[in-house]
């Protein structure tokens, strides 16, 4: 049986179980932190939410989180009931409450609210939104590079469900992860409508091709701030980074390759389809790019 590898993978850490938990303005123990059956997120994976990552005492990329998290309400047309700095002092208090410094790894949600009956409309929520933020004492634990295999599951069109929104509804990628597993990979390698090489079910994708960096055009991806932050480093460190169209045979003959999110960062990948990508993991690039990130973080830029 294959060795469980994500880019999730988490060292364990037995403080996790008595954690406390935000639920809707109250810090309660886990055991207690609960919505209701009728829970708009629940019942519809109606909802949005933002992974941070918090770096000796410090959000990472605090402000561009908040953008994206209320870009999002607006896009679904959801009022979450607070100010931007509401919801980041909710964030650090729960924080505070868990006596919390570095390698923390929260998820903060929010639904549309508890509704009245279990239909989809958005007039039958009759209270809310429901906010919930979860800290975790979690440092990344990947024991080895991650292998990918490609699905036939697509990261669709903006009129469908834009792959740019960070919403509960994940069953397309958590189906394009269960293809991947049963194929003996550890993620989905994703295409996008064009047949173009794309993102996994779970992270930003890129490859190294004779020293330049490639990623997709970004228009079928997910709006990662990792990934932006990435093009951003290669920037500054003058290597050339190219948002395009590339094809699996582009893929299958890159020097490197390695995902992107605020959870790993980057994480290096060893195998496409069966096919082994570069020799050392980090590769050269992929390290130089790793160590500028790390700075970036520190300087909270």
């Amino acid at each position: 049986m294959m060795e469980e590898v994500s880019t999730h993978t988490a060292a364990e850490d037995s403080r996790n179980e008595h954690i406390l938990i935000y639920v809707n303005g109250e810090i309660v123990p886990r055991h207690e932190a609960k919505v209701s059956v009728y829970d708009s997120g629940f019942m519809l994976g109606d909802g949005i939410w933002e992974g941070l990552r918090l770096y000796n005492g410090k959000w990472a990329f605090l402000d561009e989180h908040m953008d994206r998290l209320f870009e999002a309400s607006k896009a679904v047309d959801m009022d979450l009931g607070m100010t931007r700095e509401q919801v980041v002092a909710a964030l650090e208090a729960t924080r505070v409450a868990n006596d919390m410094h570095t390698d923390v790894h929260a998820r903060l949600m929010f639904t549309r609210g508890v509704k009245k009956k279990p239909f989809q409309h958005p007039a039958l929520s009759v209270s809310g939104p429901t906010l919930v933020i979860i800290c975790e004492h979690s440092k990344p634990a990947i024991a080895r590079p991650i292998k990918l295999a490609t699905v036939p599951h697509l990261r669709g069109l903006p009129m469908t469900q834009d792959p740019k929104l960070n919403s509960h509804s994940k069953l397309n990628c958590i189906l394009a992860c269960i293809a991947a597993e049963k194929a003996g990979a550890d993620e989905a390698l994703m295409l996008d409508v064009n047949g173009f090489v794309n993102t996994t079910n779970a992270c930003n994708f890129f490859i190294v091709r004779k020293g330049e960096v490639w990623t997709s055009t970004g228009d079928y991806c997910m709006n990662g701030i990792t990934r932006q932050k990435v093009i951003q480093v290669c920037e500054r460190l003058r290597i050339p980074v190219h948002q395009r169209n590339y094809s699996l045979v582009d893929t299958y003959g890159a020097d490197e390759a390695f995902l992107t999110g605020t959870f790993g960062a980057q994480t290096p990948v060893s195998h496409i389809d069966g096919r082994q990508i570069g020799e050392e993991y980090p590769g050269p690039v992929t390290r130089r790019i790793r160590e500028a990130y790390y700075q970036l973080v520190k300087e909270g830029s």
